[in-house]
């Protein structure tokens, strides 16, 4: 099997736990996903079959969009809403917290989650947070390319913000919730997450757990994968089939175009990923004949 399953994530699950999921359903062991998305958040999880895991790279890198509450008024070591809480002060009116969100418009500064997965020296933050030795994070430059206020619902002593986020990849929600909090001198924390769109997939075509595991009863399994082609946003070169076969084998070829990554396809279709510099295409991510 080779494919990608637009999965619809349930809150509670791990990412890595539906990939466990897949990997019961196929039995094949080589599963992977596409941007992990929090136990608490979910949404889109694009599921990566078979050699599609080599692909993992360009559907990880994609935009992604959000539907997102941000609770103002409280904060959490977290960032979200596993805390623990702890009370802030009481928010501004809409007009103060619409203002505030525009500023995060754009190529920001952001400064990973304490409780998150990533790496200094091989250590997971989100591990030596939880041993009580919280590691030094570094700020990292994100996208955010629109955020629409879907809602504002104000409370005794906090207010939830709901936004529709688009953004690139790396961008955590948590962290704009934490940081919009501070901006506004309140706290904030995210309260809830899902992902509406990621690696050219949309929540609304989305199937559940449930009904991957009625397929693959069914012995339909197979119905539920989509070709990776149709995911990769890469432009396209197209060798015939001796250039193919010295592609897969490694060898460097004369190709016209733009210089750039580029998707490679042959008559059977797509074959690899290759690298185009001043007329020369360097392999970089093949698929073997069989894996296609």
């Amino acid at each position: 099997m080779l494919g990608v399953v637009n999965l619809d994530k349930p809150t509670g699950p791990t990412s890595h736990d539906m990939v466990g999921l897949m990997r019961r359903l196929t039995g094949i062991r080589r599963i992977g996903h596409a941007g992990t998305l929090d136990p608490l958040a979910s949404g889109v999880l694009p599921i990566l079959v078979g050699a599609a895991t080599r692909f993992s790279e360009e559907l990880s890198g994609s935009a992604k969009r959000y539907d997102a509450t941000i609770r103002l008024g409280q904060r959490s070591a977290t960032d979200d809403a596993e805390g623990p809480i702890s009370p802030g002060s009481p928010p501004p009116d809409e007009a103060h917290i619409r203002a505030a969100l525009v500023a995060f418009i754009g190529t920001i500064s952001q400064l990973p989650p304490t409780f998150s997965a990533r790496k200094v020296a091989g250590r997971r933050a989100h591990r030596a947070a939880r041993a009580g030795e919280p590691l030094v994070l570094e700020a990292r430059s994100v996208r955010i390319d629109a955020i629409e206020v879907l809602a504002v619902a104000a409370g005794d002593a906090t207010t939830d913000v709901r936004i529709d986020l688009r953004c690139g990849p790396g961008t955590y929600v948590r962290s704009l919730a934490r940081d919009l909090g501070d901006a506004l001198g309140c706290g904030g924390h995210l309260a809830a997450l899902r992902r509406t769109e990621a690696a050219g997939l949309r929540a609304d075509d989305a199937v559940t757990p449930e009904t991957l595991e009625r397929l693959a009863g069914e012995g339909r399994l197979g119905e539920a994968l989509l070709p990776v082609e149709r995911l990769l946003r890469l432009p396209k070169v197209m060798l015939g089939a001796a250039s193919a076969a010295r592609f897969v084998n490694g060898v460097v070829l004369e190709v016209e175009g733009d210089d750039g990554r580029h998707a490679v396809y042959a008559s059977g279709g797509l074959i690899g990923i290759g690298r185009l510099s001043g007329g020369k295409l360097q392999p970089e991510k093949v698929l073997p004949v069989a894996d296609r």
